[in-house]
């Protein structure tokens, strides 16, 4: 069994029992292939609980700070992360994430960028499409609600909340010859924020928590 595997099978059993996690839609989910998977970001920890969604290995891009120590290098590597530089046009990142698609791989990117906070998505960044766009692979929507409030932003200790996963249908890229048009991508970032928008409500309802809350 590989590295990835048991990590896999370990950290999702803890959050299954601590945060009693329920998914829905997984039936969406490409099950081979490569695909753009594109979750609400609302805590670290949302990159376990979109490993809910799938057996196969996700990789996904992470900030750079979290490879520094010897462990967290290693720790993340083995769960399928790159390092990116944030706030940069990190060519070595987006080299790495279209070597992940043209290998057949699912790739997570937030297309909210950084960890956001309160029940509304904010303005999205257009990689996680452009690179679908690029690799002609759809792209996967996740809302996942209440991890916010189990470890948000600037908070070193879980709360014991409970968590939903919600997938919605995959956004397919343009179709025909030729690299995707500016507006193309442009209107596939456009469509994903309704949709994550109405998934990310959904999983918070599923979590047990009011609109607007």
């Amino acid at each position: 069994m590989s590295v990835y595997r048991v990590a896999r099978a370990v950290v999702l059993s803890l959050c299954k029992v601590l945060f009693r996690v329920r998914v829905r839609g997984v039936e969406k989910v490409p099950r081979a292939g490569a695909y753009v998977l594109a979750p609400s970001h609302r805590s670290i920890l949302d990159i376990p609980f979109a490993a809910f969604v799938t057996r196969r290995r996700i990789r996904f891009m992470g900030k750079k700070e979290l490879w520094e120590s010897r462990f967290g290098a290693r720790a993340w590597t083995a769960l399928g992360g790159f390092p990116v530089e944030r706030g940069t046009a990190d060519r070595s990142a987006l080299r790495s994430a279209r070597e992940v698609l043209e290998a057949g791989e699912p790739l997570a990117v937030f297309p909210e960028g950084t960890r956001q906070r309160g029940p509304e998505i904010q303005k999205l960044f257009e990689g996680a499409c452009y690179l679908a766009a690029r690799a002609r692979v759809p792209v996967v929507p996740i809302g996942i609600g209440g991890s916010e409030e189990i470890l948000a932003s600037g908070r070193s200790i879980p709360r014991l909340r409970r968590v939903a996963v919600v997938v919605g249908d995959p956004i397919l890229p343009p179709d025909h010859e030729g690299p995707a048009r500016r507006s193309e991508i442009a209107a596939m970032t456009r469509r994903l924020h309704g949709e994550l928008q109405g998934l990310f409500d959904e999983a918070r309802a599923l979590a047990g928590y009011r609109a607007g809350s």
